[in-house]
């Protein structure tokens, strides 16, 4: 499912316009986002759990000359699935 589906299925479920379907989807994204982005943990209980990481600096290669390189740390996004959304992928709800 892209975007675009996810907002057809919102305004379908909520008996709303697409357009104002596709506000909503963009607003909690963006919000999620945004908050990740400032460094703060976005909790939905029953879903999940969004926050920022920090990927150590490392060892790499370059796959055109094979020489060994060093990529930099970098902040990264982390999303761990909460429990019952795991119960529910896996069929034990």
């Amino acid at each position: 499912m892209n975007k675009s589906e996810l907002i057809s299925v919102v305004a379908e479920k909520n008996d709303i316009t697409k357009k104002d379907a596709e506000k909503i989807v963009t607003m909690v994204f963006d919000t999620i986002v945004d908050a990740v982005k400032e460094g703060e943990k976005v909790s939905i209980v029953g879903f999940g759990t969004f926050e920022q990481k920090i990927r150590k600096e490392r060892t790499g290669v370059d796959p055109r000359s094979h020489e060994s390189i060093t990529i930099p740390e970098a902040k990264v996004p982390s999303f761990k699935a909460g429990k019952a959304f795991k119960e529910i992928v896996d069929g034990k709800e």
